[in-house]
């Protein structure tokens, strides 16, 4: 298993393209909206300090960052193509398939209570697409109504959501989810985290294997071009020792 250690530091940033505090989902009064570029300029000064904060040595890898053929840790991996992983115990797992294209483009993983969605990208060599895709999902959540906002989280700037969405029996309800973006040399993984761990973020048991999880994560871009943002494709995962 690669080293890590669980980030304990938490600040929220509350006056930049957020409707609500994370800490605070009710019983705020009504403020009038701040100019758009002004609100989203200091929300990613903000990011990218945060991101800037986190230099990825405890994980997510890329591949020429581990020698798994050395690791003599007897540690069992499944190997997706794209990405290399590392159960946990208990662990369930759902392959993510396009139907058109019928290949693996995202995997789904849970503990029971919780889920994490894993992608990865391609992305540029030297510099990170996470500013570029914090925005579109600012957007995303600003046009179906729904709130949003720019914490610091384990893994650099983490997103809070929550959109507004209808359930089974036509009822409204809330889609809450929290987003981690980890940009590597020439990839970015993206990891949406559901269930439990959203509603309860300080809980630290209702999150941790899926914390670990994610840091152990190895990336392998490979050497084939690809257009910055288009998804790297897995497979259905093969046996690692």
């Amino acid at each position: 298993m690669f080293g890590r250690k669980k980030r304990n530091t938490e600040e929220i940033v509350d006056d930049v393209v957020v409707d609500e505090t994370a800490e605070e989902a009710t019983g705020q009064a009504e403020e009038a909206p701040a100019e758009p570029e002004t609100e989203l300029s200091k929300a990613e000064a903000k990011a990218r300090e945060w991101d800037d904060a986190f230099d990825r040595e405890e994980g997510p890898f890329d591949i020429s960052e581990v020698d798994l053929e050395a690791d003599e840790d007897d540690v069992k991996r499944l190997d997706l193509g794209s990405i290399i992983i590392t159960p946990f115990e208990g662990m369930t797992m759902q392959l993510q398939v396009n139907r058109e294209s019928n290949k693996v483009q995202s995997i789904l993983v849970g503990d029971g209570e919780s889920g994490l969605e894993i992608a990865a990208f391609a992305g540029p060599s030297k510099s990170s697409m996470a500013p570029e895709i914090r925005e579109e999902i600012i957007k995303g959540t600003q046009q179906q109504k729904g709130q949003i906002a720019l914490v610091e989280g384990p893994f650099g700037t983490e997103l809070r959501r929550a959109l507004p969405v209808t359930d089974p029996n036509g009822n409204p309800a809330t889609h809450v989810s929290r987003t981690w973006l980890v940009a590597g040399p020439g990839w970015l993984l993206r990891g949406v985290l559901l269930g439990k761990a959203t509603f309860e973020p300080q809980n630290e048991a209702a999150q941790v294997a899926l914390f670990e999880f994610f840091s152990n994560i190895v990336v392998r871009r490979g050497t084939a071009p690809a257009a910055p943002g288009s998804l790297l494709p897995m497979q259905v995962p093969q046996a690692e020792g």
